[in-house]
């Protein structure tokens, strides 16, 4: 192992990694960029340790040729893209729903066995695997919050439980009362579960289950969601996207940046702002007035009218 170690040149690390970047995976799709930008500071980490066991004297992986990952923004759907989208089928690659489009939404899924997940998701921006392997010894519905301290995601064709996406993503999350009074329900619905399913129950401790007490696949909420979001008739979006809408809804109630970024789980408020946040038309046009009312009172201060 060591001796293969000392053969790694900076050209195998730029070759792994662009046939990482061009290969599909087992489930037919590309890795993005993103994803290829973390597996190499993972083996870049690796690799330094090399160097400081002095088993290698430099790092083949330090100046690797890496892609360049595209964030794309999210955009809220208009009346203009929604008519669009009738007309054309075009979609944004990411796009969030308006708060009264949201309403109707969740309005029309009231009686959805997994109603409880959309909510939270929706509201307090919780990633796909956080929903999935959110326990009951998580949520403290007296203290009005939750704890993400884990997640169940993919690998390899499997289901695993493993740590947050990182170690901001170990966060609380306050509720609402609604969002309690939420969860209530779907505790009790689950309890009826329970009790009709008899021994064929799993008692896993999970909040979303299958009918019986299973765990859910990371996989099926998206599935369901996707389904949901067809019948509802609403401009689709995709479940990661009511994550983007949550931070956008929050910065529409005017709550401070700093808290979003604690409330999605980021390191780095640069990310919460540049990639999560969408500006809905109404707060657009609200921020246009208040900037003309500026300057229309600054002139009026001076006895001056301005043109136009």
């Amino acid at each position: 192992m060591i001796d293969l170690i000392e053969q790694l040149t900076s050209r195998d690390v730029n070759g792994l990694l662009a046939t990482l970047a061009s290969r599909p995976s087992p489930t037919g799709r590309r890795l993005s960029p993103a994803t290829v930008v973390r597996i190499h500071a993972t083996l870049r980490t690796a690799l330094n340790a090399a160097v400081r066991a002095r088993l290698i004297p430099v790092n083949p992986a330090n100046g690797a040729e890496l892609p360049h990952p595209h964030r794309p923004h999210p955009v809220i759907w208009t009346a203009g893209r929604t008519a669009r989208w009738q007309q054309t089928g075009e979609r944004p690659a990411v796009a969030v729903w308006t708060e009264q489009q949201l309403a109707a939404f969740l309005t029309g899924v009231a009686q959805d066995r997994l109603y409880a997940a959309w909510w939270p998701a929706a509201l307090r921006g919780q990633r796909r695997g956080e929903l999935a392997g959110l326990r009951w010894t998580d949520v403290d519905l007296q203290a009005a919050e939750l704890t993400v301290t884990q997640q169940r995601v993919h690998a390899d064709s499997q289901v695993v439980v493993g740590p947050p996406k990182s170690a901001a993503s170990c966060r609380e999350v306050a509720l609402d009362a609604q969002t309690v009074r939420v969860l209530i329900r779907h505790r009790e619905r689950q309890e009826k579960l329970s009790a009709r399913a008899g021994t064929r129950w799993q008692d896993s401790g999970y909040v979303f289950t299958t009918a019986d007490g299973e765990p859910l696949r990371p996989d099926y909420l998206t599935g369901r969601f996707r389904q949901l979001v067809a019948a509802s008739g609403q401009p689709p979006i995709r479940l990661h996207d009511l994550r983007h809408g949550a931070a956008t809804l929050v910065l529409t109630a005017h709550t401070d940046l700093k808290v979003v970024q604690a409330m999605l789980g980021h390191a780095s408020i640069v990310l919460t702002a540049d990639t999560y946040v969408s500006v809905l038309p109404e707060v657009a046009h609200q921020a246009a007035r208040a900037t003309a009312r500026l300057v229309l009172n600054a002139a009026s201060v001076l006895g001056r009218q301005l043109g136009g």
